[in-house]
């Protein structure tokens, strides 16, 4: 068995590197979409929202239903491919460590 000095050492690293990968997540951006592009929502892969795009024809009164569903939609394909590329960067970082079949990490 390892010393206990060398598992705190090691724990420390672990932590140092989840908070290395953290900042990294917010800096990789991602693009939902809706409507063929009529609404677009630009987010970092921490879920950060950066920006909206609407389309101008979906400024239209009559469209106001329409429009919310498409940015609720939008906001949700973002967030599908924030949570695929943080689960990419995160499996990247923990793929040398010796932890037990489906132990998660960031805890």
């Amino acid at each position: 068995m390892k010393d206990l000095n060398d598992i705190l050492a090691m724990a420390q690293n672990v932590q140092n590197e989840l908070a290395k990968a953290q900042e990294n997540l917010d800096t990789i951006e991602v693009e939902g979409a809706a409507g063929g592009g009529l609404v677009k929502v630009k987010a970092s892969a921490k879920g950060r929202v950066i920006g909206v795009t609407i389309d101008e024809s979906m400024l239209q009164p009559s469209e106001k239903q329409m429009l919310e569903d498409l940015v609720a939609a939008a906001f949700n394909d973002a967030r599908t491919k924030a949570d695929a590329v943080s689960s990419s960067e995160m499996s990247k970082m923990t793929a040398g460590m010796p932890l037990p079949p489906g132990f998660k990490l960031p805890f």
